[in-house]
């Protein structure tokens, strides 16, 4: 099976996205679920099961959740439902040839899933996630443009 590329991955579901933050945890980290409930402060790990197949998890612990798994994927399925793009704050530093190359990668695989939705062989829930995150980083690289000519320094 191949390797789920986060840094692009927008969930489709509350859910989708509060497994996909336990998938990362245990891809990325090694974290097992009762893991995750015990750096959350929870009693008990079966608690965090029931909020993932639910979806229905307290909104004071999200930013928790979300901290110990290592991946935003909650804020970003929030920001794209209410119709808005969430980025990383640009921090003015230059870009180098890598950046540039993913930035045009991600733009074109893109570009192919609209061909493919247009042409009937693509649902819209996937080429939406798709154009969210091309959207978000292009909408990253602008402010990066912007900041430049005051960077922020780097701690």
């Amino acid at each position: 099976m191949a390797k789920r590329r986060w840094k692009h991955y927008q969930p489709s579901t509350l859910r989708d996205a509060l497994k996909g933050c336990k998938d990362y945890a245990r891809e990325r980290h090694n974290l097992s679920s009762e893991q995750i409930a015990e750096r959350m402060g929870l009693v008990d790990h079966w608690v965090l099961y029931k909020w993932i197949q639910t979806g229905r998890m307290p909104i004071p612990l999200l930013p928790v959740y979300e901290q110990v798994c290592g991946i935003n994927l909650v804020s970003r399925w929030i920001a794209a439902t209410a119709g808005k793009l969430l980025i990383d704050i640009p921090s003015g530093r230059s870009a180098d040839a890598k950046d540039i190359q993913e930035l045009q990668l991600q733009l074109h695989h893109v570009t192919g899933m609209l061909m493919a939705f247009y042409n009937g062989e693509s649902n819209a829930e996937e080429t939406l996630g798709g154009i969210q995150s091309a959207l978000q980083s292009l909408a990253w690289h602008r402010g990066n443009v912007k900041q430049h000519a005051q960077p922020q320094l780097e701690f």
